[in-house]
């Protein structure tokens, strides 16, 4: 990772869980800058643009979805949502907006930490993509470098999470990649801790390649298959 330090945007609207938050990720290196509403989140990233943006969904002015979007809208960035919300429909909402992951209230700031440091290194990793050929199969073009995505001929928009989900599984087309291996890869933490992360986020990618391109197989993991036939393995179904 590169030596500049790294900023991070807290917004949280709990003043002692905003404060606890920007502590520990201040003790662990961060430059931290601090929100505790939805308006003051905007013009902080408009001020000065973060590195990382740790964010609550529930917040005065307006929601941390909307922050999200309009952050996103201005520059790519990654975004770690905190929600006491557990519902999938909530989750989805969040992704679609451009989260890259999320933690669910209450939280062990040893995994917030983790989490941050993660999504950092995943940005730093794309740069080793840079010079790589485009992927195509399944009427999908993969362009590594660009890092953007075409379905049958029409580019489709991916959160940077989506992006590195679907290069992964397209690396090795129609082998199942284990669910420790994805989320070492595209997460950079293994552990059953992430599961429902990553499930969360191959729905979101099937709304938007198709979801006969991604395949389940139960207990093991997921797989891009390599044309647009249903799989007839019957350890394999379609929902994650």
């Amino acid at each position: 990772m590169s030596t500049r330090q790294r900023r991070v945007l807290v917004v949280e609207d709990d003043p002692v869980i905003n404060q606890a938050v920007a502590d520990r990720l201040a003790t662990e290196g961060y430059a931290v800058a601090r929100a505790a509403d939805g308006p003051g989140a905007v013009a902080a990233f408009e001020r000065e643009p973060a590195d990382l943006v740790v964010l609550d969904v529930m917040l005065p002015g307006f929601d941390g979805y909307e922050v999200c979007r309009r952050i996103q809208a201005a520059q790519p960035v990654p975004v770690l949502m905190l929600t006491a919300r557990t519902e999938e429909a909530d989750i989805l909402v969040g992704l679609g907006v451009g989260a890259d992951d999320y933690l669910t209230k209450p939280f062990r700031m040893r995994e917030l930490v983790a989490r941050v440091g993660a999504l950092l290194r995943r940005v730093e990793r794309a740069a080793d993509l840079a010079g790589r050929r485009p992927l195509e199969l399944a009427g999908l073009r993969l362009d590594l470098d660009a890092r953007r995505l075409w379905r049958d001929g029409d580019e489709v928009r991916l959160t940077p999470t989506e992006f590195d989900l679907l290069a992964c599984l397209a690396s090795a087309p129609g082998t199942v990649i284990t669910r420790e291996r994805l989320m070492a890869e595209v997460w950079g933490w293994p552990g059953a801790t992430g599961t429902r992360t990553l499930d969360s986020h191959v729905r979101g990618l099937r709304a938007k390649v198709g979801s006969q391109r991604i395949r389940t197989v139960h207990g093991v993991g997921y797989a891009l298959s390599t044309d647009d036939a249903r799989t007839d393995d019957p350890r394999t179904e379609d929902p994650a």
